[in-house]
């Protein structure tokens, strides 16, 4: 059997190369030097010094787009799922955002609900794992419960 990891703790590691998708303006993502501590009253502020930066650990959008999903690299069995569920063609996060996370960059995305997030991000890990492996080899976070189980679907 298959282990299935359901609760992790793990000790949060310093970003070192984000990605932010989003179609909306705000900025989500940052790095954070060696044994820093998050500090939410410093955010913003922390956020206006790295975009000021020149920005090169991070990028606040990805400029290749895809316009079908045959065109981003897919694992074959992967693109016959897509295409199972009804998938036609990427939305607009998955055209951005699918690569990204094939490429093993950190993402993070901001968009309205249905646009293709869960799917952008499941895909991104169902393409990286190795099947031959029984072992735990990604995490998942999400901040309620319902929302876990409709990623879980």
């Amino acid at each position: 059997e298959v282990p299935f990891c359901r609760q992790t703790v793990v000790e949060a590691q310093p970003l070192r190369h984000s990605l932010c998708l989003s179609p909306l303006r705000s900025v989500m993502a940052g790095v954070a030097p060696e044994g820093s501590q998050f500090d939410a009253r410093n955010y913003d502020t922390k956020m206006n010094e790295l975009l000021s930066d020149e920005g090169k650990d991070f990028f606040t959008s990805y400029d290749e787009v895809y316009d079908s999903f045959d065109k981003m690299g897919l694992k074959e069995n992967l693109l016959r799922g897509i295409y199972a569920y009804g998938f036609e063609k990427p939305s607009a996060i998955q055209q951005r955002g699918i690569v990204p996370f094939i490429k093993g960059l950190d993402v993070i995305q901001q968009a309205q609900s249905g646009t293709g997030k869960t799917a952008t991000f499941c895909s991104g890990i169902l393409q990286q794992l190795d099947y031959d492996l029984l072992e735990c080899q990604a995490l998942v976070l999400a901040p309620t419960r319902e929302l876990a189980q409709q990623i879980e679907k």
